[in-house]
């Protein structure tokens, strides 16, 4: 065991066997000493600690120290009654602290008693409720903030996650300080209960000796309010410790620095308070020179203090216009101008209202809702989403960039809401004709007073942050391939390492490295394929990767693996699923095109043929589109990818699956063949 542990066993230990056993009256002094002296250094390190936080065991900390001075209070009692010495401490704090009087001494503990328990152990124990309602209802708004940041790029995830914890923390501790003031308020009951106790006892005790009644009272009354106030003024310190705990509001300034910064920092505030002493001195009765004495304290601190501001002042002044030469004098550092951000979304001006929390905007919100969403149908984290205003783009206009390059724009009218026609209504409303951002669907711009309107006819109407939303979150959806790193690879299998070692540590580095997993990692993202069944994954490359290592033949391997999974996709359950088929003389011309090399395979097919095959895909898949069916080919396992990396270039939303990667229980009907 570590010796604070002891210390503190110790500690709780003697506290529990002071309760039991009688103790010298010399042993009792020295717990006494002890006991001031700790609660002296709970009190200055409750002024002076930066956040409360640094005291998160102060809950602990209070009950530790009401036990131990509630054992010592019954151990005092025992000498009392018992022998009529309780020990020096005790009877010091009788006779001196009380004059020696009786009545002085019954009125001091009198007014300890009521200080702490009306005054400081009241409002402790409202602030701390009030504190603990606050901080637990103010949770959710600081936990948005903090993924708002994380989204924006302010804070690194390793930030996030401390400012998290911290907030976590500090609604444990405000809500245990809470209980923990009721230890406050029943110690202080228990005193003055102690007490009365004491005085009855010890009256009955001296009467029982042969004293008088009257000498019964002094002796014994004597020792109690001794004991009384030796223990209530510790137990007055612990108070105004958890008092000014609760009620401290600054986290990074020194207390005596704040305290008097805020006190004595504005010279007008203290020329008038001297001016004032300095008047009632004159015009009332009271003495003059004691008043006029503080008058002029006030007025020489006041015009101490505004000369300090005033230097303080021109040397900022100075301080700023250097630091502006030396800025213009350093060499530009451009190191942090080559970073690229994975993702940004950039808008003009007009669109600002809609990321701005403070003004109702949602569209952080949403960024984080497209994150999640992402990682649930794909599997794979997408990298943080940047977003900035550019006052150089049109007020409506927003661009989406991946890896610093455009790719996708738009335009939103604000205040307006974009009205698309699903295909069956036939009355037309009015409004401003457009094009839809994410499918280039036709669209219509109408107001919010149409809005109820359209949707009873049967429109979809979208607000601008969800138009925003959808497109970015397609974008990502397309590009999803390209944000996938090696880095991000790694951190995908060491978060199945724990659960899947055997298989991570036959797989990496002896048959593939991090490169090759993500290059077959790539090819099922470009596809749309959800990479989140990594163990399937990376079993099929176990079994695969010794006869090749081919990424093209090792995804097709992949492939048919997830064969559920993209029959699940592209296939509804107990629905019969229209699709087009391949000539088997095109696969062939495909196949013989086919041109091995070192680097990996390519086709070589002759651009005639080519043009044919793209005529015939074209036509075929115009027949799905008439139907309201999604263009699906379904090709032999051998031609997929061939096929696929033919026809990807013209036909961007076309679905290519070879019959190994279709369910046994999927029923398909064929359209139309594909050939030339």
């Amino acid at each position: 065991m570590k010796r604070n542990d002891i210390a503190v066993g110790l500690y709780i230990l003697a506290a529990i066997m002071f309760l039991i056993i009688p103790m010298n009256p010399h042993l009792l002094d020295f717990f006494l000493a002890l006991n001031i002296s700790i609660a002296l250094v709970v009190l200055f390190n409750s002024m002076f600690i930066k956040e409360v936080l640094n005291m998160s065991a102060f809950p602990t900390i209070l009950l530790f120290t009401t036990i131990f001075r509630i054992s010592l209070n019954v151990s005092s009692t025992r000498l009392i009654l018992s022998t009529g010495n309780p020990g020096s401490v005790v009877r010091v704090f009788g006779e001196f602290v009380g004059g020696g009087n009786l009545v002085i001494g019954v009125v001091i503990f009198i007014i300890l008693i009521l200080v702490q328990f009306v005054v400081i152990n009241k409002g402790s124990e409202r602030v701390a409720e009030v504190t603990a309602r606050f901080t637990l209802d103010a949770m959710p708004g600081k936990q948005m903030a903090i993924d708002a940041d994380l989204n924006t790029g302010a804070i690194t995830d390793i930030e996030a996650m401390a400012r998290r914890q911290k907030i976590q923390d500090e609604a444990a501790f405000f809500g245990s300080m809470d209980g923990a003031t009721k230890y406050v308020k029943g110690d202080a009951v228990i005193g003055l209960i102690i007490t009365v106790i004491n005085v009855v006892g010890g009256m009955i005790t001296g009467m029982a000796q042969g004293m008088t009644a009257m000498d019964a009272i002094q002796e014994y009354s004597i020792l109690t309010i001794g004991d009384g106030l030796v223990s209530q003024i510790p137990s007055l310190m612990i108070s105004l410790a958890t008092g000014i705990l609760v009620t401290k509001v600054s986290k990074e300034a020194d207390f005596g620095n704040l305290l008097m910064g805020q006190l004595f920092s504005i010279p007008k505030t203290l020329y008038i308070v001297g001016s004032s002493m300095i008047i009632l001195g004159i015009v009332t009765p009271l003495n003059f020179f004691l008043f006029a004495a503080y008058g002029l304290v006030f007025i020489f601190s006041a015009r101490s203090i505004a000369e300090k501001l005033e230097i303080e002042s021109i040397e900022k002044e100075v301080s700023s216009e250097e630091a502006e030469a030396d800025e213009i004098r350093r060499p530009e550092n451009v190191a942090s101008l080559l970073q690229v951000d994975p993702i940004e979304l950039e808008f003009g001006y007009g669109i600002i209202p809609l990321a701005d929390m403070n003004q109702g905007g949602d569209l952080l919100d949403r960024v984080v809702l497209i994150r999640r969403q992402i990682a649930i149908e794909l599997g794979t984290v997408v990298p943080m989403i940047r977003l900035r205003d550019n006052i150089q783009l049109n007020p409506n206009q927003y661009i989406i960039k991946i890896k610093g390059i455009q790719v996708s724009e738009g335009e939103i009218l604000f205040d307006h809401y974009m009205a698309m026609n699903p295909g069956y209504v036939e009355e037309e409303i009015t409004g401003i004709p457009t094009f839809e951002p994410s499918f280039n669907l036709p669209a219509i711009w109408i107001t919010e007073s149409q809005r109820e309107r359209a949707e009873s006819l049967g429109y979809t109407v979208v607000d601008p942050p969800s138009i925003i939303a959808t497109h970015l979150t397609e974008v990502i959806r397309n590009h999803i391939n390209e944000l996938l790193t090696r880095q991000d690879v790694q951190n995908l299998v060491n978060n199945i390492q724990e659960t899947n070692q055997t298989l991570v540590t036959e797989l990496v580095p002896k048959l593939l490295s991090i490169g090759e997993i993500q290059k077959v990692l790539q090819n099922l993202l470009r596809e749309q394929i959800s990479i989140r069944d990594l163990v399937s994954i990376l079993e099929t490359l176990a079994d695969y990767a010794p006869s090749t290592r081919d990424i093209d033949v090792l995804t097709e391997y992949t492939r048919q693996n997830l064969k559920r999974a993209i029959s699940i996709k592209y296939f509804p359950d107990g629905e019969m699923t229209s699709v087009v088929t391949l000539d088997p003389k095109v696969e062939q011309n495909i196949m013989d095109s086919v041109k091995q090399t070192e680097q990996g395979s390519y086709l070589s097919l002759d651009p005639e043929v080519t043009r044919e095959i793209m005529e015939s895909v074209q036509a075929e898949i115009g027949k799905l589109e008439e139907l309201g069916k999604n263009p699906i080919i379904v090709t032999s396992p051998i031609v997929r990818m061939y096929f696929k990396r033919l026809t990807q270039d013209y036909f961007r939303d076309l679905t290519v699956v070879s019959y190994n990667e279709i369910d046994s229980n999927v029923e398909l009907q064929s359209v139309g063949m594909v050939t030339v």
